[in-house]
């Protein structure tokens, strides 16, 4: 089995730098990409930031941060996945540009390396067509913040190989991540459940059942779960859940499914939650909750 030591992860938004974060504080070493050096240097500065922050919490120690920021570096092309033994790609959830991602890559690339897409809804035996080996292709869905949250889905296409599989779960065992193995199906195992509950809230606030609050509230004092369903929408990005229900419903057609019209509309008006500063609720701008959106209101 490959020994995976250097990982090159392509995006440095909040899912890319989080990722690449915890990769450099596993030990690993990490080259973090974006389309510029500047958009990849802005991603190392939201990992410098968070790491200051655990620092100023007591979490880890001033020599820890440091370490980890050393196992990190930048890039402003792909050319340096050529270095890497496994490569992550965060990039924005829609097949056309995942695609167009892999068959770059597969240029540079050696004929081991290993590729492992973050989607959390497309077809990984889809993607995989892309690259010329798709027995080193699988899906590693991480969850947001990836340094907080514990869980790593990952999936096997319909070539992929045990050996791959099993390099990428020696992965997630040092990044200290629960693993569940996953069949390549829309949605996976944990969108395919959380997603159309979610739809399902956007719903109930649409046809006036329930308010922001009431909704989030049910479900974090009615079925113990630590926030409501608006509120981690708007944590997890409007914009991909929409994305995420649309692959789920043109791939299964059932209307279950479809995504509400209310949060097409909610991203066409560019409310697309903390990352915005506008979702079903208002956010400052260190990301904290201020409000319910004012046009919920009443």
């Amino acid at each position: 089995m490959m020994e995976i030591k250097r990982i090159f992860v392509v995006g440095a938004g909040l899912m890319g730098s989080g990722l690449a974060q915890t990769v450099a504080q596993s030990g690993l070493e990490v080259v973090l990409n974006d389309v510029t050096e500047e958009a990849a240097q802005k991603g190392f500065s939201r990992i410098q930031s968070s790491l200051e922050g655990r620092v100023a919490k007591g979490k880890m120690s001033e020599e820890e941060k440091d370490a980890a920021l050393s196992h990190i570096s930048c890039a402003g092309t792909l050319e340096k996945a050529a270095t890497c033994q496994l490569v992550i790609e965060a990039a924005y959830e829609n097949i056309g540009v995942k695609q167009a991602v892999y068959k770059s890559l597969d240029e540079i690339c050696g004929p081991h390396t290993i590729y492992a897409s973050n989607t959390s809804s497309i077809s990984i035996t889809s993607l995989a067509s892309a690259v010329k080996h798709p027995e080193n292709f699988i899906g590693m869905h991480f969850f947001s913040p990836v340094p907080v949250m514990k869980l790593l889905e990952i999936t096997k296409g319909l070539r992929t190989s045990d050996e791959t599989l099993q390099a990428v779960k020696a992965v997630g065992e040092k990044m200290n991540k629960v693993i569940i193995v996953s069949k390549d199906m829309p949605g996976f195992i944990v969108n395919r459940m959380l997603d159309p509950m979610i739809n399902e809230a956007i719903e109930i606030l649409d046809q006036g059942i329930g308010s922001v609050e009431d909704i989030d509230n049910g479900m974090k004092y009615g079925c113990n779960h630590p926030m409501g369903p608006l509120e981690l929408v708007d944590m997890i990005g409007i914009d991909v859940h929409y994305s995420v229900m649309q692959v789920i419903h043109s791939e299964l057609g059932e209307s279950k499914y479809r995504p509400s019209p209310l949060l097409r509309k909610m991203v066409q008006a560019g409310l697309t939650g903390k990352k915005a500063k506008a979702g079903f609720y208002l956010y400052d701008d260190e990301g904290k909750k201020v409000s319910v959106n004012p046009i919920f209101a009443g």
